[in-house]
C-alpha cells in the first residue's frame, strides 16, 4: 500500500517492537519522518537505526506514555506533529484470573498505560498538531474493547475506554482539522505471541486451534496487516473518516463460523 506522507511528522508510541514497529516502518516507507517513543530505550534505538538505514529518518525517544513529564518532553522534542499513533499497550502478566482475584497492581499498571497513556500522550501532542493546522490521530484498541473477553478485566476495560475516547476526541477535534480514529486488532502474530500459537513442531497449538475456530480466516493477523489499516487512516485520501473503529480481526467480531 502506497500513500503520500512526504513532509509529515509522525509519532508512534510503543514503536520499538511488534505492531508499533510495523506501523513506524510503514509510515517511514511512505515518506513520513518518524519518532518512536518507547520505554525500552535500547530496542527503540535498534528499531530507529534499522528504519533509518532502510527507508528514511526515524528517531528513538525514551518515555513512559503514562507520565505527564515524559510526554511533555516528547512533545517539546518532536515539535508540531501531523500524525500520532497511540499504540503503546500492555496486558496481564502470568495467569489470567476472574475479577475478584485480579491484582489491583495489575489493574492500575494496565489501565495507566493502555487508557491513561492515550489521554496523556494525546494531550501533549494535540496543541502542536493544532498549531500545524490539523492532523491524524490513530488509537490502537483491540477486539477486547468491542467484544468483552473473560479473565482480562483491566485490558478489556482499558481497550473499551479507548473506543469511546476515540469517538469523543473525534467529536471535539474534527472541526479543528484533526481526524481521530481507532484500529482494533484481533489475534495478531508478534514475536511475543508466536509461542502461544505454535508448538515446537511448527503446528498450531491446541489452544490456538480453539481460538482460531472463531475466526473466519482461520489464522492470526500479521503486524503488517495492522500497519496497513493505520496507513489507510492517516492517508490524505481518508479525509472524511472520523470517529471510526476499524476492526482488523479476520472476521472474529462479525460472528461465529461454527455450525450449532
Amino acid at each position: 500500500m502506497r500513500v503520500e506522507l512526504g513532509g509529515k511528522v509522525a509519532v508512534v508510541t510503543g514503536g520499538a517492537r511488534g505492531i508499533g514497529r510495523a506501523i513506524a516502518e510503514a509510515l517511514s516507507a511512505n515518506g513520513a519522518r518518524v519518532f518512536i517513543v518507547d520505554i525500552d530505550a535500547d530496542e527503540a534505538a535498534r528499531t530507529a537505526a534499522k528504519i533509518t538505514s532502510s527507508t528514511g529518518e526515524c528517531v528513538a525517544l525514551t518515555g513512559d506514555v503514562s507520565s505527564l513529564e515524559d510526554m511533555a518532553e516528547v512533545a517539546e522534542t518532536v515539535g508540531p506533529a501531523d500524525i500520532l499513533v497511540n499504540n503503546a499497550g500492555i496486558n496481564t502478566r502470568g495467569d489470567r484470573v476472574p475479577i475478584h482475584e485480579y491484582s489491583v497492581d495489575d489493574w492500575r499498571r494496565i489501565t495507566q498505560v493502555d487508557l491513561d497513556g492515550v489521554f496523556i500522550t494525546s494531550r501533549a501532542i494535540i496543541p502542536g498538531m493544532l498549531e500545524r493546522g490539523g492532523g491524524r490521530i490513530v488509537n490502537i484498541s483491540s477486539v477486547a474493547g468491542i467484544v468483552p473477553l473473560r479473565l482480562q478485566s483491566a485490558f478489556v476495560a482499558a481497550k473499551a475506554g479507548v473506543v469511546n475516547l476515540t469517538k469523543s476526541m473525534a467529536l471535539e477535534l474534527g472541526a479543528q482539522g484533526i481526524l481521530v480514529n481507532a484500529v482494533a486488532p484481533g489475534s495478531t502474530l508478534t514475536d511475543g505471541t508466536k509461542a502461544l500459537f505454535y508448538g515446537e513442531d511448527g503446528a498450531y497449538t491446541e489452544n490456538a486451534e480453539s481460538l482460531l475456530s472463531h475466526i473466519p480466516l482461520g489464522r492470526p493477523g500479521t503486524v503488517e496487516e495492522i500497519a496497513h489499516a493505520v496507513l489507510f487512516l492517516v492517508a490524505p485520501e481518508s479525509s472524511y473518516v472520523n470517529g471510526a473503529i476499524v476492526t482488523v480481526d479476520g472476521g472474529w467480531t462479525a460472528g461465529y463460523t461454527r455450525d450449532w
